[in-house]
């Protein structure tokens, strides 16, 4: 099947390819092609593993910024694909825009002195989380957007964190790979169940107790 006769993908379809553990990319920002990953080994967060290091603990108390959720999520987009090579292309980026217009995806942001510093987005289907990419703009800033994320996920009742491949930042966080097959049966029951992304307590309270 020739390229322009394949189906327009829209926000329906790109719900569904999440439920069936596929994710889209392109191969640059300028490229109009898009096609779909679904990796042999996974990248996710346990969120009961996650690990915050004691150096990004003292970060986060010693404070000097905000976190907020979709208030700037165009923001968090355009700098996440503000890099030399990017998956992110134009169709991407809508598709997210649209998707975050329908509630199904979210941005975490991390603010200090009025700008935004560091943030991640990604896409909540039942109990799942699919992050799809962060960015930082000062020393730690995706990693604290990051931890605020997991927390939120933790309380909304998430079961499974897709981080898609797994780097070393990630690891360092408590990211491991698992094979496909281990992640779509984690999917399954993720699926079937409820979560709520507006559900959070505060980090604060723990991050103290490091």
């Amino acid at each position: 099947m020739s390229a322009e006769n394949l189906p327009k993908i829209t926000p329906d379809l790109l719900l569904h390819a999440y439920s069936v553990g596929v994710f889209p990319m392109s191969e640059g920002g300028a490229q109009d092609e898009i096609f779909w990953v679904d990796p042999e080994q996974r990248g996710i967060i346990p969120l009961d593993k996650f690990h915050i290091s004691h150096s990004l603990a003292k970060r986060m108390r010693k404070g000097g910024f905000s976190v907020a959720v979709n208030t700037d999520f165009m923001g968090v987009l355009e700098a996440c694909a503000d890099r030399p090579e990017t998956w992110i292309n134009k169709e991407i980026f809508n598709l997210y825009m649209d998707l975050h217009h329908q509630g199904h995806a979210h941005s975490l942001e991390v603010w200090a002195d009025g700008r935004l510093i560091g943030g991640v987005y990604g896409v909540a289907i039942g109990a799942a989380f699919f992050g799809e990419s962060m960015f930082s703009r000062q020393k730690d800033g995706s990693k604290i957007a990051l931890a605020y994320l997991v927390e939120r996920l933790q309380t909304g009742g998430f079961t499974l964190f897709d981080t898609q491949f797994l780097t070393d930042h990630l690891a360092s966080m408590g990211a491991v790979e698992i094979s496909r097959n281990k992640y779509h049966a984690l999917l399954d029951i993720a699926l079937n169940r409820q979560a709520d992304f507006w559900r959070h307590s505060l980090l604060s309270a723990s991050v103290a107790g490091i």
